[in-house]
This record gives C-alpha cells, structure tokens and sequence, in this order.
C-alpha cells in the first residue's frame, strides 16, 4: 500500500503510517530498528531496493532522506516536504517513508526525520553515496547508534579510508569492510590448521578497491608483519599469499565466485567466495550495533604503512619473498595470532588460546602521512625499505 503526501509535516506522515498499518490489518509495530538512507534521486532505487531485502532479516522502519537541488534562489526560500508512506508488500516487512526535501527545510532533514524515529529502537544512519567527512558529527549521524559509509563509492577510495581513518568514532563502519568478511574467515581458518610462523603477506586486487587495502590493514595490524599490496585486473580481491616457515598458503579467486585454498603438503581446496550484493552487506551490518574495534584498529593501522609492489599478470602472481627489515630480523608471529572472523566482528586476538602477547587488539595510532597523494601502488616503500611493524600507543 503506498500513500503519496504533497507539503506534509511529520505528524500527517505519522497519522498515514497508522492509517496504513490499519488498513492492511496489521495495527501491531514488530521492528526492531530505524534505518536511515541519505542518498540522491539517481541512487535511491538501489538503496531502497537493498534495504527491503534487508529487512526480511531485519523488519525495521526505513526513512529515506532525498535533499532535492533548488535551482533557483526563489525555490531555496521555499521549504517544502513531499513523502511516499510504504506499508505492506510494498516496503519488505516493516515500514517505509521516502522523504524529499525542497528549499530551507534540506540543511534541516534531522528535524524532519527524529519525530519518525520508533521510540525505544537503535537507529542506523547509511550513506550509500556522499557520505560526510565525520558521520558522527553530522546531525543525522548524531541520531545514530551505528553509521555506514561507503567508501567504494568514493572518487578517490584511499583518500576516503584516510578520512575515515581520522574521524573514526564508535559506532562508524563501511560497507568495504563487511564486503571482507568471507576473506577474514577462511584465512583465520586455515591458520587454525598449521602451527607456523607467518613471514610476509601479499594481498592482490583492483587498484582502487578499498577492501583490498582493509585486508592488507588487517592483516598487518594483526600479524605484524610487513604486508605488500599487488595490483590485479580483479574482479574485487583476487589472492592472498601468506609465506610461513612452513610454506606458503596461498587464497586464490580469480573470477569472484569460487577460490582456491592452497596448503603446503596438502591437496588444494575450493571454497565459495562469491561476490555478494548489497543487501547482503547491511544486514550484516545490521546484525550487530556495537562497536567494531577490530575495524578500527585497521582503519587506523594505514594505508601508507603498506609496501607496494608492480602489477601482476592474471591469473598468476610471482611468489613474494621474505625481505627482512633494514637492520633487524624479520617480525614474525604465531599463526593463532590471526583471529577467527565467522562474522562481521572478529575475536580480539588477545583472547585466543595460544596467542601471543604481541598481537594483542589495541588501537593503533592515525596513518601516517609519508604516501604520496597519489595512489598508484607503485609509489608506496617496498617491505625492505620500511621499519618493523610496531603498534602504535593508544
């Protein structure tokens, strides 16, 4: 059931959802949050379309905020707000409200949606494009518990994950990092299975794929040790090498569906890694309203402390060599250092068994800002020309 309203007020928008609600015989509220989409016309349908997918795992009311341009000065001093009231089969199974903004009222939209808010449920604020420099400081964002970006929407998905190096705040995450999940698991899991030190890492993807530079962020802010960053045709994440003192294990996915799991002196294994959509991606997001730690503690290890390395030739990737760092002797860390990632949260490292006390999970300091502006791999120091891998203080 849709109702369209013309230069309504919030309480009229209330009084339609209950109408609504009544007509199509469900009077009783069952959603467990409120879901903010601040997003353009062009890119509206996609969020909205991901959001009621979504919402089968996560029946919740879904506002979505369009600030319409005012081309006139006229129309800038003319505050108007039109509003679609979705409920039914229409918005998934909880309740949707699109607002759009004209004039005045766009540079107030925090006004317009906090009398829409449930009473009493977490509320999530999601950036599908132009997301602000500091969501927590944006008065939308203010209204939230958890904040989502995306940074692979960005021009530039570097200069994104250095911004949100710097105004990261409890409660921020990015849907770049959930796109890794599958990847965290599977390399926690068959480090589970040796007993080795890990030496080196290279991880291979798209040139300006930010996942690609959270994986290696991760890995080196776990590990401790030195981790290249290889460049690919893709699709996406394409290989993950890990050189152990027992040999390599080698993650390859070179068409975004199945990859291959490689173990020194055992038979290869193929393991689904399939791309997955966006609907996937905040759901589980919005599995968990805590704050992500693990994420920041890679957000803030930075991007400039990776190494870089030339492009490869699909499908295959030279082996990475163990360099040593100038004057010292490679790090190394036990393999249980790495923790496990079934979800979208992973175990602090300092809490698995067997783990050692250099891969404990604290915060490390803001990248640094050595790198280049630009963000060609080939710009970056290699592993040799870098210092040992230390945490940061706090």
């Amino acid at each position: 059931m849709k109702i369209d309203l013309t230069d309504t007020t919030a309480s009229k928008i209330n009084k339609a959802l209950v109408q609504g609600r009544r007509a199509i015989g469900t009077p009783a509220v069952g959603m467990v949050l409120t879901l903010v989409i601040v997003t353009d016309e062009e890119n509206a349908y996609d969020a909205l379309k991901a959001a009621s997918d979504a919402s089968h795992e996560h029946p919740s009311r879904t506002l979505v905020v369009i600030r319409r341009v005012s081309r006139t000065p006229r129309d800038r001093t003319q505050s108007r707000l039109d509003a679609e009231v979705r409920v039914g089969a229409d918005a998934g199974t909880g309740e949707t409200v699109v607002l759009r903004l004209y004039g005045e009222v766009v540079n107030h939209a925090q006004s317009v949606v906090l009398p829409l808010l449930l009473p009493d449920a977490p509320v999530v604020v999601w950036w599908p494009v132009n997301a602000p420099l500091d969501p927590a400081k944006d008065p939308l964002g203010a209204l939230a518990q958890r904040r989502v970006t995306d940074s692979y929407s960005a021009e530039k998905p570097v200069e994104e994950l250095r911004a949100r190096a710097g105004s990261y705040q409890p409660g921020d995450t990015d849907l770049a990092w959930a796109r890794i999940t599958p990847w965290r698991s599977m390399l926690a899991a068959a480090l589970d299975q040796v007993t080795c030190e890990v030496i080196s890492v290279a991880v291979t993807g798209e040139e300006h794929n930010p996942s690609v530079e959270l994986l290696a962020m991760w890995l080196a802010d776990r590990l401790h040790v030195h981790v290249r960053r290889g460049v690919s045709a893709g699709p996406g994440l394409t290989e993950v090498r890990m050189e152990t003192t027992c040999g390599p294990i080698t993650l390859n996915r070179p068409d975004g569906a199945m990859a291959t799991l490689s173990l020194d002196g055992q038979p290869d294994r193929a393991v689904a890694l399939k791309r997955r959509e966006t609907a996937d991606l905040i759901a589980e997001e919005l599995r968990r309203l805590d704050p992500d730690d693990t994420y920041a503690s890679a957000l803030r290890f930075g991007v400039d402390r990776l190494g870089g390395m030339a492009p490869v030739t699909p499908p295959t990737a030279p082996a990475l060599a163990a360099e040593p760092a100038r004057g010292s002797e490679p790090a190394r860390v036990s393999a249980p250092a790495l923790p496990p990632a079934s979800s979208s949260r992973s175990v602090d490292a300092s809490s698995a068994p067997g783990a050692s006390s250099k891969s404990s999970t604290s915060t490390s300091g803001s990248p640094g800002s050595s790198g280049s502006s630009d963000d060609g791999e080939g710009d970056r120091p290699s592993p040799a020309q870098m210092p040992p891998v230390k945490k940061a203080a706090p």
